[in-house]
């Protein structure tokens, strides 16, 4: 019969705890794949880019309409300006105010093309959860939004930059979370705001106004790939326009 000694004891308790740390360290040294899960794709958007001494800094903020853009943006200025952006979906004015610090860095840039209101005028309930406006509220009122947008203004105006303001592009019908046209107030308070400062205006919401119905998705506030890049151009002409070329 066997017989539980001290020492047998203590093999066993370590055999057992090794164990249990081999469960932790593995996916840690392999990777979630040798679970046979697959990790959640990156953004090409928010991969890390090599930038080109000597070229102008163009700094991208925005939500995901934004990250939408931002390759084709790109490639349009490829060999002319190190176009960055923020490593994030830049969300509501008010994660803007709270992040930009962060997100600006010491660093220099030349210009700044920024834009906020898709993630103030949708509509969540008290779980962060999309809802119709009968069952939630708005992430910002638009009092809130234009406290915010002069608070994102005044700190982008600390880094020197050529600042360029992109409006908020359309709210189609059937949009979670969100109701048809509610970004025609939202930009009607934007567009206040920057000729009060005297910020240059990319009016986004026109260019989709005049495209193609068909370069914004259905029910959606996203874009198709063509559809971005018509939104990519006049992005660049804002650009390069803010910085004299």
């Amino acid at each position: 019969m066997w017989c539980w000694t001290p020492v047998a004891v203590a093999v066993a308790v370590s055999c057992w705890l090794a164990m249990k740390f081999l469960r932790f360290l593995v996916p840690l040294v392999f990777g979630a794949a040798f679970f046979g899960q697959t990790p959640a794709p990156v953004d090409p958007s928010l991969v890390p880019v090599t930038e080109i001494a000597g070229l102008p800094r163009i700094l991208l903020i925005g939500d995901s309409i934004s990250m939408g853009y931002t390759i084709p943006v790109r490639e349009m200025l490829k060999d002319k300006a190190n176009v960055l952006r923020v490593m994030e979906n830049g969300g509501e004015t008010a994660r803007g105010v709270q992040k930009l610090d962060r997100w600006l860095g010491d660093a220099k840039w030349d210009a700044i093309h920024f834009n906020f209101g898709l993630h103030d005028l949708k509509y969540l309930d008290p779980a962060g959860k999309y809802v119709t406006p009968d069952k939630g509220k708005q992430v910002a009122t638009l009092a809130e939004y234009e406290a915010n947008l002069r608070l994102i203004v005044a700190r982008l105006r600390r880094t020197g930059a050529k600042l360029v303001w992109a409006s908020t592009t359309p709210v189609p019908d059937g949009s979670q979370g969100r109701v048809r046209a509610d970004e025609v107030r939202y930009n009607e308070v934007a567009e206040r705001v920057m000729k009060d400062l005297g910020v240059p205006i990319d009016d986004l919401h026109a260019v989709v106004e005049s495209a193609p119905a068909d370069m914004q998705l259905p029910k959606n506030v996203h874009f198709t790939p063509e559809g971005y890049r018509i939104l990519a151009r006049s992005v660049v002409a804002s650009i390069e326009k803010a910085l004299g070329k």
